[in-house]
């Protein structure tokens, strides 16, 4: 960092931040109320783009798996989708929505579904024909086993999806920085063209701590929905 105009180096106080150093808790004191309002930003898009993938991913996955001409269209669709740059495919989605969050959103709801949708699926393919023809036996017809035993049997590997899914989403929300909402990209980015050492190292930092917390929290609800897992290796 350079000293102000006007302002001789020896007056500076000789702190962190005048030395540039990569890790400076004098940065993290001072520049508080800026870290929390990225991380909440980076939270806000993250939640958000997850709960839609969800929402959307489900119908897709139900479709593929019981109308079988539908799966290679929702697959390949999801694919090829998810292999557009995310720049690419920012720029693409800016004629609709504009300089907005709703942007970084729907871009990276179009790249979840690929990850959702494959794990639903190989959920569902996985259980067991013998739990199906006993769920027949007791008169369960095709939507309340749909609900009733192959969703529940499903859960592990949608589960398995779902952590990876968000622990992109978390990484994907710092490209939204290109539209200005990129959460903690932004401050990746701007510290990265002034060369602030302390920016870019805590807001990489926070990111980090953003994709194990959600990581962690998902695996906690899916011990919790699923406690015949438990136990397993």
């Amino acid at each position: 960092m350079t000293a102000p105009a006007g302002v001789h180096a020896a007056t500076l106080t000789d702190n962190c931040l005048t030395r540039n150093d990569w890790v400076c808790w004098e940065y993290v004191a001072t520049r508080s109320d800026v870290l929390l309002a990225e991380t909440r930003e980076h939270v806000t898009i993250t939640v958000s783009a997850v709960l839609i993938g969800v929402l959307v991913a489900v119908p897709l996955a139900v479709l593929a798996y019981r109308v079988r001409g539908a799966r290679p269209l929702t697959l390949g669709v999801a694919t090829a989708l998810y292999t557009i740059p995310s720049l690419a495919l920012f720029a693409l989605l800016l004629p609709l929505f504009g300089l907005s969050a709703a942007t970084v959103v729907t871009g990276l709801v179009l790249y979840s579904l690929t990850i959702l949708v494959r794990n639903l699926l190989a959920g569902l393919d996985a259980v067991d024909e013998e739990v199906r023809d006993a769920a027949r036996g007791m008169g369960f017809g095709p939507g309340r086993m749909l609900w009733r035993v192959e969703m529940p049997l499903a859960l592990p590997a949608a589960f398995a999806g779902l952590r990876v899914a968000t622990v992109s989403t978390v990484a994907l929300t710092t490209v939204g920085t290109v539209v200005g909402f990129g959460g903690l990209g932004d401050l990746l980015t701007r510290g990265l063209r002034a060369d602030f050492r302390a920016e870019v190292l805590t807001a990489s930092v926070l990111c980090v701590v953003l994709a194990v917390a959600f990581d962690l929290l998902l695996l906690a609800v899916q011990r919790a929905l699923t406690p015949w897992q438990r136990g397993r290796p």
